[in-house]
C-alpha cells in the first residue's frame, strides 16, 4: 500500500516502507490531486489536508481499492465554486472505494458520483451548495448508481436540486446516521433492492425521505426499510428541474413512497410536514403520469407496511392548489390532512396491501384515479399487517 500526502502545493508519494518520499513541485494543487487519483493503485490512501482547496475542473478515480481521506468534513474542503469543466465534482468508477472525512462544495453538477461499482463506503463526508437553495445547484449530492454493497454513514448533504443523498439502481444498501437538509429530496432510494435507511435526520427539504420506483431503468426496486429516522418540517418550496420525478413532490412531504413494492416504515419520528407526514402514490401521480410504460413496469405501490411510528402535526398547509382545495373541502380551513395521504390508484380489484398499524394514523384516499370524485378517509381497510422485511447485510469487500 502506498500513501499520497498532499500538502499545500507539494505532493509527497511514499511507500509504506520508510523510504524518503518523492516531492513534486512546480505544479498546482489541483494537478497534483488529479495526478494522485490517476496514478492510484489498489490499497493506496490519498490524503486531503486541512484547508479549502479551489478547483476548476472535475476529478475522477478509476482504480479499485483506493481510500480518499481528509481531516474532517469541515476541515478538508474541495471547493468547485469556480468549476468550468466536468459534469461532477468527483467521479468514482473503481470497486471497493472508501471516501471519508472531507467535503465537496459547490460542484457544477453532481458533487460525488459513483457509477457501476461493487463496494462503496462513504463516511463523514459533507456535500453542499453553500448559497441559497436554487434550481441551478447540482442535482445530486452523493450519487451511487448501479452499485452494490453500499454503506453511507455520518454524512451531511445540503442544497441539491434533486436529492442530497441518492442511491439508484443498486443492490445491498445502508444509509445511516446522516443529515439531509435544504435539498429537494433529502434522502432518495430509487429502483434499489434491499436497502436500510435508519438513524438519519431529514429536515427543511421539499421531501424528507423518498422511496421511488421509476420506469425505464435497469431494475425495479424492492425491499426497503425506513426506520428510526427523524423526519420533520420538510416544508421547503420545490426548486427541482421541471420534468424530473422530484419536481412533482409537494413541499411539506415527510416520507414518500412512489410505485415501490415491499417498503417497511417503522419506529420513525415524523412530524410537522405541512402537506402530509406520509405519502403513498403510484407513478400516475408523478411527472410520468402521461407516459407509456413497458409491460414489465409495475406503476402501483404494493405491500407498504407502516407501524410503530410517532406521528404528529403536519397536513395543515398542503402545497399546490389541488391539495389545498381537497383539504379545505374535506377538513375545512382550519383542518388538516390525516397522517397518511394516498393517491388512490389501484390495479383493478387487487388489494394493494397498504397496511397502517399506527393507531393514530388515518388514511386519506385522494381518489385521483376517479378525478377525486370520492375523496375520503378510509382507515379500516388498511388496518392490516405484513411480514417484517429482513435486515440488510453487506458483503465484506
Amino acid at each position: 500500500m502506498r500513501r499520497y500526502l498532499i500538502v499545500g502545493t507539494a505532493l509527497c508519494l511514499a511507500a509504506c516502507s520508510q523510504a524518503e518520499p518523492e516531492v513534486i513541485t512546480d505544479t498546482t494543487y489541483q494537478d497534483m490531486l488529479q495526478l494522485a487519483l490517476l496514478d492510484a493503485q489498489p490499497g493506496d490512501v490519498i490524503t486531503i489536508p486541512a484547508g479549502t482547496h479551489s478547483l476548476d475542473r472535475g476529478l475522477s478515480l478509476t482504480a479499485e481499492g483506493v481510500t480518499i481521506r481528509g481531516e474532517g468534513m469541515d476541515q478538508s474542503i474541495l471547493s468547485f465554486k469556480g468549476q468550468i469543466a466536468g459534469a461532477e465534482g468527483l467521479l468514482i468508477t473503481g470497486d471497493n472505494v472508501v471516501l471519508e472525512n472531507f467535503a465537496v462544495e459547490d460542484a457544477k453538477g453532481d458533487a460525488i458520483k459513483i457509477n457501476d461499482t461493487d463496494g462503496v463506503t462513504i463516511r463523514g463526508v459533507r456535500v453542499e451548495w453553500t448559497g441559497e437553495a436554487k434550481t441551478e445547484n447540482g442535482a445530486y449530492g452523493l450519487y451511487p448508481v448501479q452499485t452494490t454493497n453500499v454503506l453511507i454513514e455520518d454524512v451531511v448533504a445540503i442544497g441539491a436540486s434533486d436529492a442530497g443523498i441518492y442511491v439508484g439502481q443498486s443492490k445491498g444498501v445502508i444509509v445511516r446516521n446522516s443529515r439531509a437538509e435544504r435539498n429537494v429530496a433529502g434522502i432518495e432510494i430509487e429502483n434499489t433492492q434491499d436497502a436500510d435507511v435508519y438513524g438519519n435526520v431529514a429536515t427543511d427539504n421539499t421531501g424528507g425521505i423518498l422511496v421511488f420506483n421509476m420506469p425505464g431503468l435497469s431494475q425495479p426496486g424492492a425491499r426497503v426499510r425506513v426506520y428510526d429516522n427523524d423526519v420533520y418540517e420538510n416544508d421547503r418550496g420545490n426548486f427541482g428541474h421541471p420534468g424530473t420525478p422530484v419536481a412533482s413532490i409537494p413541499a411539506g412531504s415527510g416520507v414518500v413512497v412512489n410505485s415501490h413494492d415491499d417498503v417497511e416504515i417503522f419506529e420513525n419520528r415524523i412530524r410537522d410536514n405541512r402537506t402530509a407526514n406520509i405519502i403513498i402514490a403510484s407513478v400516475y401521480s408523478s411527472n410520468f403520469a402521461d407516459s407509456s410504460f413497458s409491460d414489465t413496469f409495475d406503476p402501483y405501490p404494493d405491500r407498504i407496511h407502516v407501524h410503530s411510528n410517532t406521528l404528529s402535526g403536519g397536513g395543515d398547509k398542503p402545497d399546490g392548489m389541488e391539495l389545498k382545495a381537497a383539504k379545505t373541502v374535506k377538513f375545512g380551513l382550519t383542518g388538516r390532512f390525516p397522517h397518511v395521504l394516498w393517491d388512490g390508484f389501484v390495479r383493478g380489484e387487487d388489494d394493494p396491501m397498504i397496511c397502517i398499524e399506527d393507531p393514530d394514523a388515518e388514511v386519506f384516499n385522494a381518489d385521483l384515479a376517479n378525478g377525486s370524485k370520492n375523496m375520503r378517509v378510509e382507515t379500516e381497510p388498511h388496518r392490516c399487517t405484513l411480514p417484517r422485511l429482513a435486515e440488510v447485510t453487506l458483503k465484506d469487500g
